[in-house]
């Protein structure tokens, strides 16, 4: 069971970790993003060697007992390491002297984490009571040995100092950033570090019991993991959000403004855009220029259509959703949605109204994820009942003036 788990987290941790790897591979003059691949590498290691059968595989192979646990804390220490880096960084933005502060900040922090995690390993080779394997009751099977606990103390001292930090910084630099996909990054990623002091935690109460003669293997060897487990993915999860989401939104306009798109550009090709090679071969490659470029198409036909387009149109449309009491964002959609049938339609047959309107396009704002959202909402309502009618009212009405 905990192998299947673990690896399996240890998989999903590495894609993630080869998404930002990829991502800096693509703009390594970013410092911060190249130092995001280095640390979050940690975490599916850890995951690694958190199995048992990988465990003590390790340790057969190395001939040294337990030592999987120092490989495992190690990559541990390294987030924590590329965590303390990346908040001093973040903290020294502006002028060049607190660049040069932040820097000399870095290079303190590095030093004292390198020299910190050399003495912890020091003190488990020393400390190490017997060759017995411990890969999930390690902390409580050594509580009695001095050298081992100095070991964990370190480790849990170097992660906890690291986690509080990156948890109390994150929230501050979310609550400038506004609704953005970086904000929500940041949240999740303080919520992974507040959970991670759970772990911590949990591994010191555990401590503290085992010296007092009361056993609770349950909160050092069952909690405390997990909550690890559960913080670690949630800490990658903040670090990709910032690429991952934007794409994600990108794919839901995508298949949302597709039948809309396709509609509207079967009798007018010319307006579009060959898909890229790395389109037609990947289809959730470019998800964010090719869900701009149809809404760009799409605003070109519209433009190009309003000579079709009865003012009419747009008035019957208004008061039909005014009286079905739909919301302002619905009611556009509604009306723009009307228009763009109209017109396509009257385009099609060459009429050309007299006078025709003034525009087909509703903006409802100056932010482009609005637009989008907007004219997401014109193709979930493009083939709506209330569309049908509005139509049906205005070709009656131009039939009786005819008559």
């Amino acid at each position: 069971m905990f192998d299947a788990l673990y690896l399996t987290f240890s998989a999903i941790a590495w894609a993630i970790v080869g998404y930002k790897a990829r991502a800096w591979f693509r703009d390594r003059g970013n410092t911060d993003l190249g130092l995001t691949a280095l640390m979050t590498s940690g975490v599916p290691i850890v995951f690694l060697f958190s199995a048992p059968s990988v465990y003590r595989w390790f340790d057969r192979l190395t001939g040294v007992a337990n030592l999987a646990m120092v490989f495992l804390y190690s990559a541990v220490v390294l987030f924590a390491s590329g965590a303390t880096v990346l908040l001093l960084r973040w903290t020294g933005r502006g002028d060049e002297a607190a660049k040069a502060r932040a820097a000399a900040r870095s290079r303190f922090a590095v030093i004292t984490v390198a020299v910190a995690w050399t003495a912890a390993i020091v003190c488990f080779a020393v400390g190490r009571p017997d060759a017995v394997e411990h890969p999930r009751d390690f902390s409580t099977a050594y509580a009695d040995a001095p050298g081992v606990v100095a070991f964990l103390v370190l480790y849990l001292t170097i992660f906890g100092v690291s986690l509080a930090g990156l948890g109390t910084l994150c929230p501050r630099y979310a609550a400038q950033l506004g609704r953005s996909w970086l904000a929500k990054g940041l949240r999740t990623l303080a919520a992974g570090c507040w959970l991670g002091l759970l772990y911590c935690a949990c591994k010191l109460v555990g401590f503290v019991l085992s010296w007092a003669g009361h056993e609770m293997y349950w909160l050092s060897n069952g909690v405390a993991p997990m909550s690890a487990s559960v913080a670690a993915l949630l800490v990658l999860l903040g670090f990709s959000l910032p690429a991952v989401g934007p794409r994600a939104a990108a794919w839901r306009r995508l298949r949302r403004l597709g039948p809309l798109w396709r509609a509207v550009t079967e009798h007018a090709p010319e307006v579009t855009i060959g898909e890229s090679r790395w389109s037609r071969r990947w289809p959730v490659a470019d998800l964010e220029w090719r869900a701009n470029r149809q809404m760009a198409e799409i605003r070109d036909i519209q433009r190009g259509i309003r000579r079709h387009v009865e003012p009419e149109t747009l008035v019957i449309a208004r008061r039909r959703a005014t009286a079905a009491a739909l919301d302002d964002r619905r009611l556009a959609a509604v009306v723009e949605a009307a228009a763009l049938r109209r017109g396509l339609a009257n385009q099609i047959t060459g009429h050309v109204p007299t006078p025709h309107a003034d525009s087909v396009v509703v903006t409802v704002s100056a932010d482009p994820a609005e637009e989008h959202e907007h004219l997401a909402r014109v193709a979930d309502v493009y083939h709506d009942p209330m569309v049908d009618e509005v139509l049906t009212e205005l070709r009656e009405s131009c039939s009786a003036r005819l008559l």
